[in-house]
Formats: structure tokens, sequence, C-alpha cells
């Protein structure tokens, strides 16, 4: 039986869409089965970024009762399975969330893993993901605001029933007065899966004329790397050694030199003293 992992912030603008999509790319690399579920039933953006917005068929005609739940799952990039929601607001008019749990159950034997993409926040549809979840992963910038809404959104899940497993904190940038990942894990309670950087890579994933996430495009970006760390942890899987330091800093470090030292990266290497 697969995993049923929810990814929820409390607050929107974290990056949870990316996290996801990339996330669940890593997993399947590593020859995991892997859906992708986008659960924000108002505000679905996770087909976007798989370039996926034209499926015929998505979540809200199964929550509506009017197609299966096969027929709303789709082949995505990279191996990965992915159901959509639509982007239809009459239909998300009409939609129950409160059936997306015996949508879920009736998946999750055929996948590995199972990944809900939720919306911002506690709101009903938000709730219903978490219930249909056996587990969260939750999703915070190194700031106070966005920690302190991901708690919220912790104690939801816990009363809901689903376990907390882990954090991972997206967009750092290394800079004074971000909360440090020490501190983060003492204030939740959770292991930190990976920090993510501050990458332009994982930000132009939206911005080409044909969207791709990062770990497709750009594998070895710092963001990439610190995601793969996560899927290696996440499926208890070795680590490799560019993902163990830094979290994808030394890998940031390392591109820059190359581009600095015209493509060399052993001189590169030797001259900034990684090995």
């Amino acid at each position: 039986m697969g995993r049923v992992i929810a990814l929820i912030s409390g607050k929107g603008g974290v990056g949870k869409t990316s996290i996801t999509a990339n996330l669940g790319i890593a997993l399947a690399k590593r020859g995991l089965s892997v859906c992708l579920v986008d659960a924000d039933i108002a505000m679905a953006n996770l087909s976007l970024l798989l370039n996926m917005q034209n499926s015929p068929i998505t979540l809200h005609d199964v929550l509506l009762g009017e197609a299966s739940v096969q027929d709303a799952i789709y082949d995505g990039p990279a191996g990965v399975r992915f159901m959509p929601s639509g982007l239809s607001l009459e239909n998300y008019r009409r939609v129950d969330s409160e059936r997306l749990h015996a949508v879920i159950e009736s998946i999750k034997q055929q996948y590995d893993f199972v990944l809900l993409d939720c919306a911002a926040g506690i709101e009903k549809n938000v709730i219903a993901a978490i219930s249909a979840s056996d587990e969260v992963l939750l999703i915070t910038m190194p700031t106070s605001p966005s920690i302190a809404d991901v708690l919220k959104a912790k104690i939801t899940s816990q009363r809901l029933g689903s376990k907390a497993i882990g954090v991972i904190i997206n967009f750092v940038r290394y800079e004074k007065g971000e909360i440090k990942k020490d501190d983060i894990v003492k204030m939740l309670e959770l292991p930190v899966l990976a920090t993510v950087p501050y990458d332009d890579e994982m930000r132009k994933s939206f911005m080409f004329e044909t969207a791709s996430p990062v770990m497709i495009r750009r594998p070895n970006a710092p963001s990439a790397v610190s995601i793969q760390l996560a899927a290696a942890k996440l499926a208890g899987l070795p680590v490799s050694p560019e993902a163990a330091h830094g979290d994808g800093l030394v890998s940031g470090i390392l591109n820059k030199l190359r581009s600095m030292f015209g493509g060399k990266p052993k001189q590169a290497a030797a001259q900034s003293g990684f090995q």
C-alpha cells in the first residue's frame, strides 16, 4: 500500500506546488511509482507547471460523479502519473471535496507514493485533503510569519489524524535575519528533509513558453539537488554526496565557479578548496 502524503504550508506563496512537482519527479527517477494529485480544488496550478492544463477529465469530474478515477489520471513527465484539478470555477462551485478521501483510497494501493498538492490555509478543501492523507509534509520559508502559519497547519493535521513527518524549508537565501534550520526544527519539533535555496532556475519554471519543472530542465541546479535530497530521505534511499553537502549550497557554488573558470569544474574546485 502506498504512502499518501499531503504537502501543506498554511501560508501561500511558499512554492508548495513547485516542491510537489519536483519531489514527485525526483521520486519517480529513483524507480518509484508516483501519482501527483492537484488537491487545490479552487485554485489549481499544478497542471500548469506540468504543462498538462488541457487534460479533458479532471478531479472535479470525479468528485462530481461524472467520471471514473482512472479516467482522470494521466501520464506526466519523467514517469509520474498525474490527476489534475479542473480550472472551471463553475464546476468548483458544485464539487464536494469531502469525496476526496474515497478517491484517494481507491488509488493508493497502485503507487508507492501519492502526493497531494494542497491549497494554502486551513479551509474546507485543505481539511479534506489532509483527511485523505496518512502523512503531511510541511513546506515553509525561513521567516516568522511562514513558520507561524505552518505550525497551525501541523496542529490541524494532527487533530485530523494525519502524521506530520518533516519539513522542507524553501526559498533559503542564507541571509542575516532568516530563521536558522536548527531553530525551525525546535519550533516545529520535526526533522528538516531539505533546505532548498532560492534559485533562479526554479523561478524560471513558469516563465518559458512551455512550463517545465526544474527537475527536468536543470536537474543539477541547487534547488533540484536539494529536492533530490528530500526525495532520498523520504524514500529511505541512499543520499548522494553532492546532495548531502549543504543541501545544494555547494552545488550552487560549484556552478558559479564553473562559469567563472570557463567550464573547468575540476580546476575550479581545486582553486576553491571544494574537492
